[in-house]
């Protein structure tokens, strides 16, 4: 009976887990590689607070700066400042959810 119990409990957790449609989507960047700046770029499907994250291959945060987002298409535009050329992984961070990718630095 238990058993049966905690599979029903887990089979409806899953259920609501992967039925959430995300917030964030279509995420790129724009050149990649690139030498100075890129642009990034994603879908929001809501007004919310996000976080551009950029990271090295080592996984130590390079860049971290926040943002407000209005539903749509939004880009932001990523100076390479200081950084070495190489490959970073750059990641959209909201409340609920961290999508991420990879960009070249030339």
């Amino acid at each position: 009976m238990v058993k049966k119990i905690l599979l029903i409990f887990f089979l409806c957790l899953t259920t609501v887990t992967f039925s959430q449609e995300k917030s964030v989507t279509r995420l790129s960047a724009s050149p990649n590689p690139f030498t100075s700046s890129t642009t990034i770029s994603f879908d929001s499907n809501e007004e919310q607070g996000v976080f551009l994250i950029v990271k090295n291959v080592l996984g130590k945060t390079v860049f971290k700066k926040g943002y407000y987002t209005k539903i749509g298409k939004r880009e932001i535009v990523f100076e390479a400042k200081n950084l070495k050329p190489g490959m970073y992984i750059y990641a959209i961070q909201t409340k609920n959810e961290v999508i991420s990718k990879r960009f070249v630095i030339r």
